[in-house]
């Protein structure tokens, strides 16, 4: 059965308490072929500032640090952004801080913000409040680029209806550039206008 609100952050500091890696971000075949993809859909070679949502234990932000000057890397557990921060201590120009999507998000603009499998996380009221966040937050030409399992899951969105949703709401202020399904997840690169 579905969740009827957006998951509460303590959901998410319990599994970390649990288990350091609970979807296998190390270790996972899926997950390293969903994060080479993730690289290679980048739309430019660098980025002067970046928005990682959801940066978990810093797998991919690891990676995505490499191309970019300056990265903000924000999740809702302490104990993920603990490991994250281990992770990328060769890596000084990322920045961690606990932060809740759309609840407590930063004033800064960026250039590329990354939501990796969160979006669908959200209620529909979450989302919307999402939105208006992404569009203050994105800079002109700037990009959007979401990753999202789209299999049968128990949170308030399938990762379909999470990334159809969020497109719609953002309306004509983002342009489609690139799009990919795969067998268990979906890509979708958008740009701001």
């Amino acid at each position: 059965m579905r969740r009827e609100t957006s998951i509460d952050p303590e959901y998410f500091e319990q599994l970390y308490r649990e288990k350091a890696d609970p979807w296998g971000f190390e270790t996972s075949p899926y997950e390293q072929a969903k994060y080479a993809r993730t690289i290679a859909a980048l739309p430019a070679n660098r980025f002067t500032a970046a928005l990682e949502v959801g940066c978990a234990n810093g797998v991919l932000t690891a990676q995505l640090g490499a191309r970019c000057d300056a990265l903000l890397a924000v999740d809702v557990s302490d104990t993920a952004l603990d490991a994250a921060r281990a992770r990328c201590t060769d890596l000084p120009h990322i920045r961690f801080e606990n932060r809740r999507l759309p609840q407590d998000m930063p004033d800064e603009r960026f250039d590329l913000i990354l939501l990796s499998e969160v979006v669908y996380y959200l209620d529909r009221s979450d989302l919307d409040r999402a939105a208006a966040y992404l569009q203050r937050a994105t800079r002109s030409g700037g990009h959007l680029l979401l990753v999202h399992w789209i299999g049968e899951t128990d949170y308030p969105l399938s990762g379909d209806e999470a990334v159809d949703e969020l497109r719609a709401t953002l309306g004509d202020k983002f342009a489609e550039v690139h799009g990919e399904r795969h067998d268990k997840y979906r890509l979708d690169l958008w740009r701001c206008r």
